[in-house]
């Protein structure tokens, strides 16, 4: 049988997920694209109207630690040099190329943006690499210094990088044209960057040249934000994209309402964003994309636009409000005493803002130390460890004495069950050195028809004891490149739980696109001081000829030490099955009789075996045939980790059980998790 090209392939999986509402949509915004890129609906920048005076969402604080460092970063900056995801201290130059991918060096060309297809990795480079640049986070560290240091240098760097930006990516031509959420990003880091620069009455704007830079700015900023109200991501694209897109146009709206659209932008944007925050939010506080980093992201949409909202006297609803702590809720149950969350979905490591500069900055427990601040939850102040520096410049000197004066609580050690993400946590001794912490996964794939950035891991959970990662989720590693590595890292073997003849739970149908998907079912959650147990099935593999459902039950003793999975799979005919157990990096594996040990440097910390299955136990460490063994701390890095896998054939109805025990001391937990909190 003849393959289809991949394109067409795309095309017509795209489809399937596609509503005949959505299809007329997009049929007649196809022609709305075809005619303003013949230039027929084109139309000139109005001049703008220079309010006399405008509060400020965002100005430097009296004493932010660490200014060394971010003078430092914005010197960098200078010298052309940036930090772009995965690539380091990447040599862009001063002024950038901005069309040209840093990760291959291709050169995007400059054609009408809407359409230009960037998913093609050999016509614009790594599209991620490429975007990242221009969302100009780097002009915020620049705004920032100058803010800091008064340095007249950084001012004429943060000029150069916006008047180049606007030149070489002319509206509406090349690549940075094309999405409506890079826009809006780079909207939100404008505003932040033109509050920092001085606003209106920067002296970057005096004189003949400084108001000539000034309206060329003001130019594309009403480009920015036209596009943006004219191509709103809609329908099953409606997820963080959204959300965004209505976050960037309603900062923007507050810090330039020169234009007689302005009001308008406002008003609709804030009213969408609101919508957007309540629908892709469940009541529980879980993100509905399933995916924890975007969890991070949206709330960190939330928190910025509430702050820039209320600068300008304009609030979100107190049911807006209560979402947003119920978010940080969330947080709060899945963070493990060392302060990690698992790697849950998809992950791109992108910001909003970067106004931090330390290096062990972490964005969970920043929105945990700014919510401490505006919900008064003394919860939250013990669980950020610190009042960080993005939190400072976001809150000011206000916030950092609110942050001080509020007591720290210990949150209260309790087991969770969140029922419309289907997520529950699990374990013993919670809040404590010795803690011992579960996730456990029955909810959706993700959202919407495409579920873009779930993974199929039905049924997993992670592990972790005394704040230290045993079990975890992979990560992501890659988007639009490398398809063979993105499908694996979001596919079930590299998760830990059962895969069925080498395929996924759920059927992959392009690089943001899930088709057949698993419907997972909570059948029972008991949290008691007995031990905890918690049910639940899939039918993922209801598809195959013959149909498997797969039913795991997880039973934990009283103090953590024993942890039993029980995996039953329903068929009728005869299968090849694996439970996939991947392990944190740094953790030593090995295979001793039929018992996986594992340790810890020198401590032997969890052993896990199958007792009396017909099965064989393979170790994969860094493995490309078979595809095993990786972890992805971050966007575009992937390293060998231990891998385990159980195979043995199923005939008919078969059970599992795989036993776990946790080995290590509550004494040797507790001095683990105290230099985890050190470093």
């Amino acid at each position: 049988m003849m393959r289809m090209p991949s394109k067409l392939s795309w095309t017509l999986n795209r489809l399937r997920c596609m509503s005949a509402g959505e299809v007329a949509h997009r049929l007649g915004k196809s022609v709305q694209t075809r005619v303003e890129s013949l230039g027929l609906a084109r139309q000139p920048v109005p001049p703008p109207s220079i309010p006399a005076s405008r509060p400020g969402w965002l100005a430097a604080p009296a004493g932010v630690p660490g200014t060394e460092r971010l003078l430092a970063s914005a010197d960098r900056i200078v010298a052309g040099r940036f930090d772009v995801l995965g690539l380091q201290d990447a040599l862009l130059g001063m002024p950038p190329r901005w069309n040209r991918d840093a990760a291959t060096g291709i050169e995007a060309p400059l054609v009408f943006g809407k359409r230009l297809d960037y998913r093609n990795e050999a016509l614009v480079g790594n599209i991620k690499t490429l975007w990242e640049p221009s969302r100009h986070l780097e002009l915020v560290t620049l705004a920032q210094a100058h803010a800091l240091s008064g340095a007249p240098a950084y001012a004429r760097a943060a000029r150069t990088l916006v008047q180049s930006w606007i030149e070489q990516c002319p509206w509406p031509l090349g690549v940075h044209w094309s999405s409506s959420l890079e826009l809006a990003i780079r909207l939100l880091n404008w505003s932040a960057a033109w509050n920092l620069l001085g606003g209106f009455s920067s002296p970057l704007f005096e004189g003949d040249e400084g108001r000539a830079f000034r309206d060329q700015w003001l130019g594309s900023v009403y480009r920015h934000c036209r596009f943006i109200d004219g191509h709103l991501s809609r329908h099953s694209s409606a997820n963080n994209h959204l959300l965004g897109e209505w976050m960037g146009l309603f900062v923007a709206s507050l810090t330039w309402p020169c234009w007689p659209e302005s009001a308008r932008w406002q008003a609709r944007s804030r009213e969408g964003f609101e919508a957007e925050a309540l629908a892709q939010n469940a009541p529980d506080g879980v993100n509905r994309e399933q995916a924890l980093y975007y969890h991070h992201e949206v709330a960190d949409m939330m928190l910025i636009a509430g702050l820039a909202g209320r600068a300008h006297g304009v609030e979100f609803s107190p049911a807006c409000r209560q979402r947003l702590e119920a978010m940080m809720d969330f947080v709060l149950a899945v963070l493990d005493a060392g302060g990690h969350v698992p790697a849950i979905g998809d992950a791109d490591d992108a910001l909003m803002l970067r106004l931090h500069h330390e290096p062990d900055w972490d964005p969970y427990r920043s929105l945990l130390a700014s919510c401490a601040v505006l919900f008064s939850r003394g919860d939250f102040k013990a669980a950020s460890g610190s009042f960080d520096a993005k939190s400072l410049w976001l809150l000011g000197d206000a916030g950092a004495r609110g942050y001080d004066a509020l007591p720290a609580t210990a949150p209260v050690p309790r087991r969770r069950v969140f029922e419309e993400g289907g997520y529950a946590v699990l374990g013993s001794r919670f809040g404590t050195p010795g803690e011992v912490r579960i996730v456990a996964d029955a909810g959706p794939l993700g959202y919407l028809s495409i579920a873009a950035h779930g993974h199929a891991d039905a049924l997993a959970f992670t592990l972790s004891a005394a704040g230290r990662p045993l079990l975890v989720d992979p990560g992501t590693y890659a988007y639009h490149t490398e398809r063979d590595w993105r499908d694996h890292f979001r596919g079930t073997a590299a998760h830990n739980t059962v895969c069925i003849d080498g395929v996924d739970q759920s059927e992959i149908g392009g690089n943001f696109m899930w088709l057949r998907k698993a419907r997972a079912t909570l059948h029972e959650v008991r949290l008691d001081p007995s031990g905890d147990v918690w049910d639940a099935s899939h039918d993922g593999y209801g598809r195959l000829p013959d149909p498997v459902r797969h039913r795991r039950r997880i039973e934990v003793d009283h103090d953590g030490s024993r942890i039993v999975v029980t995996d039953t799979l329903h068929c009728l005919g005869e299968h090849r099955a694996q439970v996939c157990w991947q392990f944190a990096e740094g953790l030593d594996v090995t295979i001793e009789g039929d018992e996986v040990r594992v340790r810890d440097g020198a401590a032997r910390t969890l052993t896990m075996h199958m007792p009396g299955a017909p099965v064989t136990c393979r170790l994969l460490h860094g493995s490309t045939h078979p595809r095993g063994g990786w972890v992805s701390p971050g966007f575009g890095i992937k390293r060998p980790a231990p891998s385990i896998r159980w195979e043995g054939a199923l005939r008919g109805t078969t059970q599992w059980r795989t036993e776990i025990r946790l080995h290590a001391t509550p004494a040797a937990w507790s001095s683990k998790a105290q230099e985890e909190t050190a470093s």
